[in-house]
């Protein structure tokens, strides 16, 4: 019975396997073979009593079996495989696009620190502001303790209330305002926090792309993590703007109300918080100033809300009378501001000038140099019939050498030609010249103040024709000493002295006090003392100083110090005659000229009203209250040119009328009375009105002695 049941077991065993075999020889070589069932499988681990010719399919089945479970798995790890590759392909493109498209030119937030363009300040020797020399950005840093809390409050309230709580972004309100400006295409004011903001006006450039903002965003969480908030809030004041080219606080401050934003009130603090999001719109100077006001309500209901004031304050605030700075004032004494900044570019260069912020403290008195500014504008308005349309004038301290004030035309802002500077110009001098050329004879020991000059008809030999010299009156006037030539300013004796000095000496000598243009002695011939070579008005006031400092030459100065923006000082003058309320010439340094003798006979010359009284009587040549003032006139031929150079050992003034176009004035001018004379006293009287007659005493070398200029 067993027997039979082995046979059946094996008859349906062969039956199942030779089913199998023929199934899978029908399918693809094997593809698809289902498992052998599990007696078959019990059976050849069993080792029954099959034969060979009934365990060879099961055999075969099993190895066609192991054959489909390894292409099984060779699928399977192609399919994982092909499926990493696309996963690290989608990863890796991803990231060339965000590099590409977000981080490839984003920003270091390191350059946040960075030094930053900053504006150079001028300012006057009492230290009012002059200028502000920028390129583009008007700024001044201030570190965040000089800025009132007031101005950090504002502006935390009105920009970023929770600046001090969240991470540099406001995910809530970041993603309302990106739906609103990229799908609703809704132009937005506000919204970004104070990081965002400093980010987005510092390190980006401003257009409106969600490229640009997604790099706000990562910018704005780098920032928060590099720096601490406080500096945040300082380079965020320090940083954005305020309108026009006011960046920065300091800027604002200055350009809204002239004064450092130290000084500002609440009132103030909150009008200026409101100014960033639209400087244009909220501008006090703007259209509709009243934005300003309201703007500025909001900003100090926003910090009434948030407990930084009292609503006693806010209303006090609201009432607040504000006081605007000019928008015209935004530079003053212009031309000297401008001959300043070339000072500064030829010694430092443009760049570190005009982006460095450097602090630079002149020699200016604003009073001064406003009064002459007035005085000029008044005076040429009544020389008009004189064909007179510009004038000049400077102010120096000859002991030091410093420029006062510079006036270089009528009005500066008036027209092109108002830019023009007149005292740095070259000009013909006319008779100015001549004290020059007699203390060079002096110094020579050629002549002296009592030696005589025969004013008669006098020619000289000279190409392309004889020059015969004539005087300003036209007659001669016989013997005359030099003290009455000089002080008359008669022609015919100035060439018979420079004859004796002799060209060549003169244009060396000039050099000596001064005057540079005077190269090519072979430009020039007798004329030269008459005013026939050019110079300019600063290097006549460095000769005439000569005088008024005892024969020493004091270089004109226009810079007292320099500092950089940290403080630290470049350069600094100093003189022993600096800030003293008596000058003395004992404390004057310098190259020596002449002798203190011969300084003092020109001097006393030029101030000797006797000496001048033939040619100018009573005239503006003389100064009420204030005997002792050595002046000089000088006029060209054509009357292209007139001028008045005067001095004591206190002040030097020199004025000059004429045109820029160099065209004729008219021939009834006449010197010491009409043109630049007026001019000169009302600037000299204004100069010496707190001075007492001070002229040092007269040298041992001199002696005094009755000349009978017949003999």
């Amino acid at each position: 019975m067993a027997k039979n049941k082995s046979s059946a077991t094996k008859s349906t065993l062969t039956e199942i396997v030779n089913k199998t075999v023929k199934n899978r020889q029908r399918r693809k070589k094997l593809k698809t073979v289902p498992a052998v069932t599990l007696p078959a499988t019990e059976l050849l681990d069993k080792k029954t009593d099959l034969t060979n010719e009934q365990i060879a399919p099961i055999s075969e089945k099993l190895k066609a079996q192991n054959i489909y479970r390894g292409f099984t798995k060779l699928a399977i790890n192609i399919k994982t495989k092909r499926r990493f590759q696309i996963g690290f392909g989608a990863i890796l493109i991803l990231s060339l696009f965000l590099y590409f498209y977000i981080f490839k030119d984003i920003p270091s937030p390191d350059k946040l620190t960075s030094d930053f363009s900053q504006t150079t300040k001028i300012f006057s020797r009492k230290g009012e502001l002059l200028y502000n020399i920028y390129v583009d950005k008007n700024r001044t840093f201030v570190p965040l303790n000089n800025i009132p809390k007031y101005v950090q409050q504002a502006t935390i309230s009105i920009e970023d209330k929770d600046f001090y709580k969240h991470g540099g972004i406001d995910p809530i309100g970041g993603v309302l305002r990106a739906v609103k400006e990229f799908v609703f295409k809704q132009q937005l004011q506000g919204g970004s926090t104070i990081t965002q903001q400093l980010v987005k006006t510092a390190l980006l450039t401003p257009e409106r792309t969600i490229q640009r903002k997604i790099k706000e965003i990562i910018l704005a969480s780098l920032v928060e993590l590099k720096y601490p908030k406080d500096k945040i809030l300082e380079m965020y004041l320090n940083q954005v703007p305020y309108g026009g080219t006011a960046w920065g606080i300091e800027a604002a401050s200055e350009r809204y109300f002239n004064k450092k934003v130290g000084e500002l009130s609440l009132a103030e603090s909150a009008l200026l918080a409101g100014l960033p999001q639209a400087p244009t719109t909220y501008s006090p100077f703007g259209s509709h100033p009243e934005y300003a006001r309201q703007r500025q309500k909001l900003v100090l209901d926003r910090m009434l809300e948030d407990k930084y004031i009292s609503s006693e304050q806010r209303d006090a605030a609201l009432n607040e009378d504000l006081k605007y700075k000019p928008i015209s004032n935004d530079i003053k004494a212009p031309h000297f501001v401008m001959y300043v900044k070339e000072l500064l570019v030829t010694k430092y260069g443009e760049r570190t000038v005009e982006q460095d912020g450097l602090k630079v403290t002149t020699t200016l008195d604003l009073q001064f140099q406003e009064f002459a500014e007035n005085t000029i504008a008044s005076e040429v308005g009544k020389l008009e019939d004189l064909h007179v349309t510009n004038a000049a004038s400077l102010i120096t301290h000859p002991a030091t050498g410093e420029i006062l004030a510079m006036v270089g035309s009528t009005d500066y802002f008036a027209s092109e030609s108002g830019t023009f500077n007149a005292t740095t110009a070259l000009r013909q001098p006319g008779s100015a010249i001549k004290p020059i050329n007699y203390a060079i004879g002096i110094e020579n020991k050629v002549v002296t103040p009592a030696s005589v000059f025969n004013d008669d008809l006098s020619c000289f030999a000279a190409l392309p024709k004889t020059y015969c010299p004539v005087n300003y009156d036209g007659n001669f006037h016989g013997p005359t000493q030099l003290r009455f030539a000089l002080g008359n300013s008669y022609n015919i004796p100035a060439v018979k002295m420079l004859k004796l000095n002799s060209v060549e000496t003169m244009v060396a000598s000039s050099s000596a006090f001064g005057i540079t243009t005077f190269k090519d002695k072979s430009r020039y011939g007798l004329s030269l003392t008459l005013g026939g070579g050019e110079v300019p008005m600063t290097e006549m006031a460095t000769a005439f100083g000569v005088f008024a400092n005892g024969g020493i030459r004091k270089d004109l100065v226009a810079v007292l110090k320099v500092e950089d923006k940290n403080g630290k000082i470049l350069d600094e003058y100093k003189d022993a005659n600096l800030d003293k309320e008596t000058l003395s010439q004992l404390l004057i340094n310098g190259p020596r000229v002449v002798s203190r003798e011969t300084a003092f006979l020109i001097s006393h010359i030029l101030l000797d009203q006797n000496a001048r009284s033939s040619a100018f009587g009573s005239s503006y040549l003389q100064i009420s209250g204030h005997p002792a003032v050595s002046v000089k006139t000088g006029t060209t031929d054509d009357k292209r040119d007139n001028w008045t150079i005067g001095f004591t050992p206190e002040f030097l003034v020199a004025t000059w009328v004429g045109n820029n176009d160099n065209s004729p004035m008219n021939p009834y001018l006449a010197s010491g009375v009409t043109g630049a004379a007026p001019i000169w006293n009302k600037i000299m009287t204004f100069a010496l009105t707190d001075i007492k007659e001070s002229w040092p005493k007269q040298p041992e070398g001199i002696v005094g002695l009755s000349i009978c200029p017949k003999n």
